[in-house]
């Protein structure tokens, strides 16, 4: 994995990953700082991966720009996409960042992107030193938690057009990003199944 990294230094803009944390806390001075004391910036390559099963995912990863999926392969080689991150949004298996356990994912660039990743140790340390930031990324756990009871029910009682529905209104900005077979994988169809969702949408 090839990748272009460095430290945060003052020139470089951090207002959209400041921003991202003013929806739930309000970081002062010092907080703000210490953010920036432990963030490193990277560009990942379209296809890169910033995790692969079987390693343990070290970062959150913050998208400043570029969009990501995470996504399982089974036995046969097929792919489930779970999550899609674009701007302003954070990603990670949540449960290997926690846990120190193996991914059971991967996590490829869709496009070339710019993210901004901090390490476990360095987000325990601001947990310890700005508890503002525990409030944070305990609120986008529970968001995730959420999201995930909300498939678990549309997989039981969903049709695959309301799955699609609701896909198109929670993320109208993936929809030209991404393609059909990538969003097939994300709702459990096939892409030729979703063509024909889409057909019969169209009229």
């Amino acid at each position: 994995m090839e990748e272009e990294e460095r430290h945060v230094t003052d020139a470089m803009d951090t207002s959209s990953l400041l921003e991202s944390f003013s929806k739930y806390v309000s970081l002062g001075k010092d907080a703000t700082t210490a953010l920036q004391s432990k963030v490193i910036h990277r560009i990942v390559k379209k296809r890169q991966f910033i995790l692969q099963r079987g390693d343990v995912c070290k970062h959150y990863s913050f998208v400043v720009e570029g969009c990501f999926r995470m996504y399982y392969a089974d036995m046969n080689g097929k792919e489930h996409n779970v999550k899609f991150a674009i701007e302003g949004e954070w990603i990670a298996d949540i449960g290997s960042f926690h846990s120190l356990k193996p991914s059971e994912f991967d996590i490829e660039a869709i496009e070339t992107s710019s993210i901004f990743q901090i390490s476990q140790d360095d987000l325990i340390e601001l947990y310890v030193q700005h508890p503002k930031f525990d409030r944070h990324f305990r609120v986008e756990i529970e968001n995730e938690f959420i999201e995930l009871q909300k498939r678990v029910l549309q997989s039981i009682g969903s049709t695959a057009m309301e799955r699609y529905i609701d896909f198109v209104e929670c993320h109208p900005k993936l929809l030209n990003r991404i393609s059909n077979v990538q969003i097939a994988s994300y709702l459990g169809m096939t892409p030729e199944f979703l063509s024909k969702i889409r057909k019969g949408m169209l009229g």
